[in-house]
């Protein structure tokens, strides 16, 4: 299977999407960060010294899944009509675990605005608290569902 990325050459290159069709486009993603119970704690009770952990890494999420063409080299630039990014405390990790929701309409789809987004928001939870906690472990990031176009429909369970 040839990779799309790469010219017959083997140079790396934009995919050309110009024949293919305007389609409703929607991708999931998740991920999480793990931390001590304390930690976590902080985050729950609001006491983290830089703010709103929580709010502040959904913000973040969102702007980087506006921001991915501008990270990742061979991402179009796409007209993003919705990202959504939850966090959610987890005292099983104990930890953060994050998703993202992103949509648009156009020709190619929108898996790497998702997996931004919840690289992102984690990476900022990280950010925000480890002052406090210097060996949290971001993980598990993923692609949880792709829809539109021409391949079609994946989960990933």
């Amino acid at each position: 299977m040839a990779l799309s990325h790469f010219d017959d050459s083997g140079k790396a290159h934009m995919v050309d999407v110009s024949d293919k069709e305007i389609t409703s486009r929607i991708a999931m993603a998740e991920g999480y960060v793990t931390m001590t119970a304390e930690t976590l704690a902080l985050i729950k009770e609001g006491r983290a010294e830089k703010g709103d952990v929580l709010g502040i890494a959904r913000l973040a999420g969102i702007m980087g899944a506006k921001k991915t063409a501008d990270l990742i080299p061979l991402c179009h630039p796409l007209p993003i009509t919705k990202v959504s990014v939850a966090l959610e405390p987890d005292d099983d990790l104990p930890g953060v675990r994050i998703s993202a929701t992103v949509k648009t309409t156009g020709k190619t789809g929108v898996e790497m605005e998702a997996l931004t987004a919840v690289s992102t928001a984690a990476l900022t939870v990280h950010d925000m608290v480890k002052a406090v906690q210097k060996d949290m472990v971001i993980g598990g990031i993923k692609v949880t569902l792709k829809d539109g176009g021409k391949s079609g429909r994946f989960e990933n369970p």
